[in-house]
């Protein structure tokens, strides 16, 4: 039975799209019956035509990825676009790199394991690129024995 005349003016008196009005089979004798405004609106009080509810998409599948990519996970060659340094650039990780081995250099002088002349030395090192890191920096501290073996960073 054709019901697209019956389709729209619900849709109309709805205020929705035609694909939103839903209409029930059993019932499909007085819709397709039913022709002025006044008879669909009844059928729409009987609930014999409904108004569908907003279909949205689901956020779980996004979430799942986003927690993945939190742990560190898809970030494999496949999802690269840009270059190693477009992606992390070389200046971010030097002053990731001298800001953590500048403030070691201070604690270790403002605890007194080091004097002036020998931090301005290491200082002056860090910012020529000697050291990859502080860890790196620390050893190079124990070599000349400017430091003990046994010293802890307060970082680690």
């Amino acid at each position: 039975m054709d019901v697209k005349y019956q389709k729209r003016l619900a849709a109309d008196i709805l205020k929705c799209g035609e694909n939103r009005v839903w209409i029930d089979d059993t019932m499909l004798d007085e819709v397709v019956e039913a022709i002025t405004r006044e008879e669909i609106e009844t059928l729409i009080s009987n609930d014999v035509i409904k108004k569908k509810p907003v279909k949205g998409n689901s956020k779980g599948r996004h979430r799942f990825v986003k927690e993945q990519k939190k742990k560190g996970r898809r970030s494999g060659y496949g999802k690269r676009k840009g270059k190693k340094g477009a992606r992390n650039p070389s200046k971010k990780d030097w002053i990731k790199r001298i800001r953590s081995i500048r403030r070691e250099l201070k604690h270790l002088r403002d605890e007194g394991h080091m004097d002036k002349s020998t931090y301005r030395e290491f200082y002056n090192k860090a910012k020529g690129g000697t050291f990859k890191d502080r860890s790196d920096l620390l050893l190079h501290l124990k070599m000349e024995g400017i430091i003990d073996e046994d010293y802890e960073s307060p970082e680690n």
